[in-house]
């Protein structure tokens, strides 16, 4: 017998259990509309999210004396997942490294085993005039960057010595096969999905790193013989960003060069208040956030842009929760709002009709429907 739909939907819908660390500057701001989005979905489709808040990077050291307190760790590990706003500030830019928000950052990621950083990059055909690029250019741009995000010269040692010219500083870049099978194998498998292109980037023409990276690649690729493979020099595809943005589908390569190339695709589409970002392990769990920092000098004035932390939550539903539909309600709500002329000072062409934070959540929200 089919079960009755309606009044019993909600009372069995599973929690799901979100860790919500706001953050710093605009990161309050910005995870407060997404919680306004999740709370619709709850009504329209009987969802249960139970969420808990903890203090995270600039706001937890003055607080706590730490950019990562236990505290807020361990809410991260009861949650099925953690939503991040953004972190840091030029407040906290002379602390030591042990004091700096974006050490909490690292921390959380290794904590987590949060390998993965998957970053779309996605140009709506109504905001090709907001980017700097001409619209020809454009043109069907949809990829996806995928970072590796625990390994690399950003985890390897760092020190300083004497020299033959004085103080010198070293920080070692460090990757074994394990390290980049892992991240490879999910770059080959999102492209399945997809246009079955990967890109992988490197720098083998100089670093023993990048030429263990490229061995690793060209022993996996015969497992996925679909999607055809590119080897990419990270300056060359830095450039080919530029000039043919539409010809890539999915970018996969280690943690620096991901972190520069992601943003540089983040600017495609005109703002960087535009991309979602997920960070992800083994299994289902995953950390959500804004590409964007956390834009101290426009923080408290209610103007910043909402939707890529909305579209970071559509992305958590898509990778952890298995809610598609959901997920394609708040993507098509965005879409509907942005080709209704709707914009904020970011991506609007004339400022005057910018509208703010707020007002973005809400026509957002206005726009969900199933």
């Amino acid at each position: 017998m089919e079960p009755k739909s309606g009044v019993n939907f909600k009372i069995m819908a599973e929690v799901k259990k979100i860790a919500v660390i706001a953050g710093d500057g605009i990161g309050p701001e910005v995870v407060g509309e997404a919680i306004k989005v999740l709370k619709k979905t709850e009504e329209l489709f009987g969802y249960k999210f139970e969420l808990e808040h903890g203090l995270f990077g600039g706001i937890a050291i003055d607080e706590k004396g730490t950019p990562l307190p236990q505290e807020t760790l361990d809410i991260c590990q009861r949650a099925d997942a953690v939503l991040l706003g953004a972190v840091g500030g030029p407040k906290w830019d002379n602390n030591s490294k042990e004091l700096r928000p974006e050490t909490g950052l690292l921390g959380i990621r290794k904590a987590l085993g949060l390998f993965s950083n998957i970053r779309p990059a996605v140009v709506f055909d109504c905001l090709k005039d907001a980017s700097t690029l001409k619209p020809e250019v454009l043109e069907g741009t949809d990829l996806i960057v995928v970072r590796e995000l625990t390994g690399g010269i950003y985890f390897g040692e760092k020190f300083r010595r004497e020299g033959a010219g004085g103080q010198e500083a070293v920080d070692t870049c460090v990757y074994n096969v394990q390290e980049i099978e892992r991240i490879v194998r999910q770059g080959f498998e999102i492209a399945q999905k997809r246009r079955k292109k990967l890109a992988s980037v490197d720098k083998a023409n100089v670093l023993e790193t990048s030429r263990l990276w490229r061995e690793t690649v060209n022993k996996i690729a015969p497992e996925y013989p679909d999607v055809e493979l590119e080897h990419v020099l990270v300056d060359n595809c830095a450039m080919q960003l530029l000039r043919r943005p539409s010809s890539f589908d999915v970018i996969v390569t280690e943690n620096m060069f991901g972190d520069i190339l992601s943003d540089e695709a983040a600017m495609l589409t005109g703002s960087i208040g535009m991309l979602s970002s997920a960070s992800l392990g083994e299994g289902s769990f995953g950390l959500y956030e804004p590409v964007h920092g956390s834009a101290p000098d426009i923080a408290g004035q209610g103007i910043s842009n909402p939707i890529a932390t909305i579209l970071s939550v559509a992305l958590m539903f898509q990778l952890t929760f298995g809610y598609a539909e959901a997920a394609e309600v708040i993507e098509r709500a965005v879409k509907q709002v942005l080709d209704a002329g709707h914009r904020t000072g970011d991506i609007a062409v004339d400022k005057s009709q910018a509208i703010g934070t707020t007002a973005m959540g809400d026509l957002i929200v206005a726009a969900m429907v199933r």
